[in-house]
């Protein structure tokens, strides 16, 4: 039915403050390196050796890792990189915006919001579609592990720079994801569902995938179905279809005024 060729690695391990701001500057200088030309990057190697001969004693010995080290430091200089204190001030004040809703363009009162507490350590979620990329990054954002897939390389990259842009990367991976034949080796705590993206699958593979997809969930885990939006000339999947999917799970729905439940909005099921 549903092979698994490639295996997901898993959570990644919780990183310091200190570990984020090392990945950041890294990252920043590696994209500075790729946009020089080779002459301009040999240039400020000869310029670090330059300045190593120049402040040292006649027993130091220019090691290739020592010239690398100092091209670094003089990239940061160019970049006007900040020091560790002045990023960890930032930083915080953009983990403060980014753990609300509405820095992702979700509502104040997502659902979403129940699942940004405490996790176990090696707990991920699952984002599904590209629908769902947003959901993918507030849960991030929150300190969660995120595997966000999609059959669509341009979905995946977008979100994958998204989330680097927003220092969010040591916490989230993207995979290009045709479910009808594979779905990634992970147990989520929680699976977060963009209906478009079934979509596009016969019924019985609709079947097979959600069918994995609860399969892989752990005990007592959940399943976020968001509503449906899918693009211009595709039949949308009812809610109630969907439903149908997890008539072995327990079922949450949103409440409409005067306690009717609401229709074409998200529901939430949980695996006993």
């Amino acid at each position: 039915m549903l092979t698994n060729p490639q295996v997901f690695d898993g959570a990644p391990a919780a990183q310091s403050l200190k570990q984020e701001y090392d990945e950041f500057i890294l990252q920043r200088i590696e994209e500075y390196k790729d946009q020089l030309r080779r002459a301009e990057l040999l240039a400020i190697a000869d310029e670090a050796v330059r300045e190593l001969e120049s402040g040292s004693d006649d027993q130091l010995v220019l090691t290739e890792v020592l010239v690398l080290e100092h091209v670094d430091r003089l990239i940061m200089r160019r970049l006007n990189l900040p020091t560790y204190r002045r990023w960890r001030e930032r930083h915080v004040r953009l983990r403060r915006a980014q753990q609300e809703p509405t820095h992702w363009g979700l509502d104040p009162d997502t659902p979403l919001s129940r699942f940004a507490g405490p996790t176990p350590a090696d707990a991920v979620a699952l984002v599904v579609g590209g629908g769902a990329a947003s959901a993918a990054l507030y849960l991030a954002s929150h300190g969660r592990s995120v595997l966000f897939i999609d059959s669509e390389l341009a979905a995946v990259e977008g979100a994958e720079a998204r989330a680097a842009g927003e220092a969010l990367a040591a916490r989230f991976q993207a995979l290009v994801v045709d479910l009808g034949t594979w779905i990634p080796d992970v147990q989520p705590w929680l699976a977060v569902l963009d209906p478009a993206t079934l979509t596009t699958l016969e019924g019985q593979q609709r079947h097979d995938v959600i069918a994995e997809l609860k399969r892989r969930t752990c005990a007592g885990g959940s399943h976020l179905i968001l509503p449906s939006n899918p693009p211009e000339g595709v039949t949308p999947l009812a809610p109630e279809a969907m439903q149908t999917y997890y008539s072995d799970w327990q079922l949450e729905r949103p409440r409409r005024r005067g306690g009717a439940a609401g229709r074409g909005r998200w529901f939430l099921a949980t695996r006993p």
